[in-house]
């Protein structure tokens, strides 16, 4: 077994190339720092927010739109890419008993698509949860009920969800569906209603392209979100940063004599490097985090505790026009497992390199080694082909080709301990270890956008610079409301403070 030691003592280490530590590994090196980036996947930069391109095709895992309030974070993604944005409508619906839903909902049209009686019990259901809310909601069920009442629970939360979360929602925290759900106005649903009747012209039909200035706009990378994180990498490494790919973290030990930390990683043939550093920025699951840091830390059973939802995307190539116009569709039908489904084109034209072909992924969600885990690739695409063709979007015939991506450790999942579990380890690490950093999405398993991952980077590497804790990260908005509504640019937005917590010293 051969091991590569680094003579050289860097100013950082950075565990993970994904959005966060891209980000910190370019402002960083942007200011002079000797930083080297350790990242497992041998081929591909980004973490979840890469592209992998198969011939042509080129397929976003999972979706990433470039919008933010926050001007910082917008004004790297310029600085990063500057010539290669183009903008794009943003729409997506909910699929849901053969009829099409806007998503965020509209109530006039969730309604009427629902029909009478339906809409009734939906309406009375919806009084009788605000009348009689449960007192002390814990889980998404019992918040969600709260909000939209039993019955709308059950239409447009139940089944996606638990196809996401592979769990009963009465086990999913609260927590998940404070931060994540836009609210639905009964009053905004009367009001509506009685607009459109009274209105001259003929109501608006969602067909996906009909009153485009009412779409959303988002501005996106044309060869897809890859092409940021690509052009990340390439900067960093231009300022003198180092980068070792296929890397897998094996241990982490700090030396408090020399002040420094040992990192050791190991690639695929069990080839050792390791590396000294005066800080480490890890955006790796806490668990594997955890696990390598030697001596073990006393809340290593708590690290062991936080669970992942994995998922996997069957990309199709279809003899077709696109067959729908939205980015994605959201498949609330229990009878079929995809989740979700992608328009590749939609997000960008040249994510498809013909023309007259189409392509699409239906996202699967499930645990890493269970039965869709585990499936043949050629399972997964026939498994595919005939759920798209049962939910009406087009035939098995016209299917020329597909691939299989999958994502291990997508969502960080928050049951009903995940709070506590982090709160024990990010307390331990903190009191022990000043110059630890937890970066990003799974780095401090809170579900991050990609914008919010990117600002626990820059105020991680703004508390680096100044050699101490200005800026508490944990604190970073978890509330995406604006994600579902609104346009990027708009200043009042972009001037929000909400991304951007206060020092420490000013919230004391």
């Amino acid at each position: 077994m051969a091991k590569k030691v680094s003579g050289q003592i860097l100013d950082v280490a950075i565990i993970g190339a994904g959005p966060a530590g891209l980000t910190a590994g370019y402002l960083l090196t942007k200011d002079g720092a000797q930083v080297h980036i350790l990242e497992k996947d041998e081929t591909y930069v980004g973490g979840i927010s890469r592209t992998v391109n198969v011939d042509g095709y080129r397929f976003d895992i999972g979706g990433h739109r470039f919008f933010s309030k926050s001007r910082e974070v917008t004004d790297l993604w310029n600085e990063i890419l500057p010539d290669d944005f183009i903008e794009r409508p943003r729409m997506s619906r909910i699929f849901y008993d053969g009829k099409f839903y806007s998503y965020p909902l509209k109530a006039f049209e969730a309604l009427t698509n629902l029909g009478i009686f339906r809409s009734i019990v939906c309406v009375l259901s919806y009084i009788k949860s605000r009348t009689f809310p449960h007192p002390d909601p814990k889980t998404f069920e019992q918040w969600v009920v709260n909000q939209f009442g039993e019955k709308l629970f059950s239409i447009f939360f139940k089944t996606y969800t638990e196809k996401v979360w592979g769990m009963a929602c009465n086990e999913i925290s609260a927590d998940w569906a404070a931060q994540r759900i836009k609210g639905l106005s009964l009053s905004t649903a009367i009001f509506d209603a009685l607009k459109r009747s009274f209105s001259l012209g003929k109501r608006e039909q969602n067909d996906g392209m009909a009153v485009k200035s009412l779409l959303e706009n988002f501005r996106y990378p044309r060869l897809g979100p890859g092409m940021m994180w690509d052009a990340a990498r390439d900067k960093f490494l231009v300022q003198g940063g180092t980068l070792s790919m296929g890397q897998t973290l094996k241990s982490l030990r700090y030396d408090e004599a020399q002040g420094f930390w040992i990192v050791t990683s190991q690639d695929g043939e069990g080839n050792e490097e390791v590396v000294r550093a005066r800080h480490v920025i890890s955006s790796a699951p806490i668990p594997q985090l955890v696990a390598a840091i030697s001596p073990a830390p006393a809340t290593i059973a708590n690290a062991a505790q936080l669970r992942f939802r994995d998922f996997l995307t069957v990309a199709l190539m279809v003899r077709s026009q696109d067959l729908f116009p939205d980015n994605w569709i959201y498949i609330h039908d229990p009878k079929v497992k995809v989740g979700r489904i992608q328009n590749f084109r939609s997000w960008s034209p040249e994510m498809v390199p013909d023309p007259e072909m189409a392509c699409v992924g239906l996202e699967y969600f499930c645990f890493e080694g269970d039965g869709l885990w585990s499936a043949r690739d050629e399972e997964l695409v026939e498994l595919a082909k005939k759920e798209l063709a049962y939910l009406g979007l087009t035939q098995p015939e016209m299917v020329t080709g597909g691939c299989v991506v999958r994502q291990e450790k997508a969502y960080p999942v928050y049951d009903d301990a995940y709070k506590s579990h982090v709160e024990a380890v990010r307390e331990s690490l903190d009191a022990r270890y000043p110059t630890l950093h937890l970066v990003g999405r799974n780095g401090m398993h809170k579900y991050n956008n990609q914008d919010h991952a990117m600002m626990t980077a820059m105020l991680t590497v703004k508390n680096i610079q100044a050699n101490e804790k200005l800026y508490d990260i944990w604190n970073v908005n978890e509330d995406a409301e604006y994600h579902e509504s609104g346009t990027e640019g708009e200043q009042a937005a972009l001037a929000s403070e909400r991304l951007v917590p206060r020092k420490v010293a000013d919230a004391a």
